[in-house]
């Protein structure tokens, strides 16, 4: 493979992988840095319905990625390599099914409605607030949100070291 003839993810799977990450970093940054927004919006209902639309959409995604055969790696990809780009996608997969749904069982335990975008309600969970699974949840809300933000800079780190620095296919299989 060279940078000028890379082997790419099907049109799905790019559409998915750049649709979630963009709904990702919206919902990092507004968990992260919603309260600073407050005094001139209300952050928090379009992160619980982006957070929600980012499971959906995970699911689908890893219904595709066990339906599908994904490129190959650049030829220059090391075992060690391998093993590790495994890894973190592994990893980011399952923060993006345990995030959403941390926050869907806490969230489901409050006074408001789950709205999708003000389009639809989202069923709530049968939680209420004295459930110990409803403070673990938020705690591993907050702890794994932490987490998420630097496994995403290492992602992005990553992509543009092959780019840049190795001249691989890596960022383009995803382009």
């Amino acid at each position: 493979m060279t940078i000028t003839d890379p082997v790419r993810y099907n049109s799905l799977a790019r559409a998915l992988h750049w649709a979630i990450a963009a709904l990702i970093l919206f919902n990092l940054l507004t968990g992260l840095f919603g309260e600073g927004f407050e005094k001139i919006w209300a952050s928090m209902p379009a992160h619980k319905a982006t957070g929600l639309m980012i499971l959906v959409l995970s699911l689908v995604r890893i219904g595709w990625r066990l339906s599908w055969k994904t490129p190959a790696y650049p030829s220059g990809f090391s075992p060690l390599m391998r093993k590790f780009a495994a890894a973190t996608h592994g990893l980011l997969y399952i923060l993006m099914l345990v995030l959403p749904i941390t926050g869907w069982i806490f969230s489901s335990a409050g006074k408001w409605p789950l709205s999708i975008y003000g389009l639809f309600d989202w069923p709530k969970l049968a939680v209420t607030k004295d459930m110990a699974v409803v403070g673990l949840s938020h705690e591993m809300h907050e702890v794994l949100g932490f987490a998420f933000a630097g496994l995403v800079v290492l992602h992005i780190g990553a992509a543009f070291y092959h780019h840049v620095a190795l001249k691989d296919a890596t960022l383009r299989r995803m382009l």
